[in-house]
């Protein structure tokens, strides 16, 4: 089992490849989700380009309408990524926030 030192460096590493900005490439809309996801829906899944050129899918946070457009500006956000567990670990991973 991997230390709690070895992952939060692991993390430092990681987070230093990403762009915190990009756009939007193409996306879709969730009506239906898997479970866990429940409590999100409807929310858009987008294909986002980062400003280095790398593509990342992600879901958008803080959007409306308006917002799926293609080349529409984003930040990468950290936010919580699927309905809390009754207990344990709540998980977190990359979003898009629209700008």
């Amino acid at each position: 089992m991997n230390s709690p030192v070895k992952i939060w460096r692991n993390q430092q590493r990681i987070a230093g490849l990403l762009a915190r900005e990009g756009r939007i490439v193409s996306w879709t809309i969730v009506r239906v989700p898997p479970s866990g996801f429940s409590g999100l829906a409807p929310y858009p899944v987008a294909i986002v380009e980062l400003a280095g050129g790398k593509r990342i899918t992600a879901q958008l946070v803080d959007w409306s309408e308006k917002d799926l457009a293609f080349g529409r500006k984003v930040k990468v956000v950290v936010r919580r990524i699927s309905d809390p567990p009754t207990e344990g670990v709540i998980p977190y991973g990359i979003k898009a926030k629209p700008l």
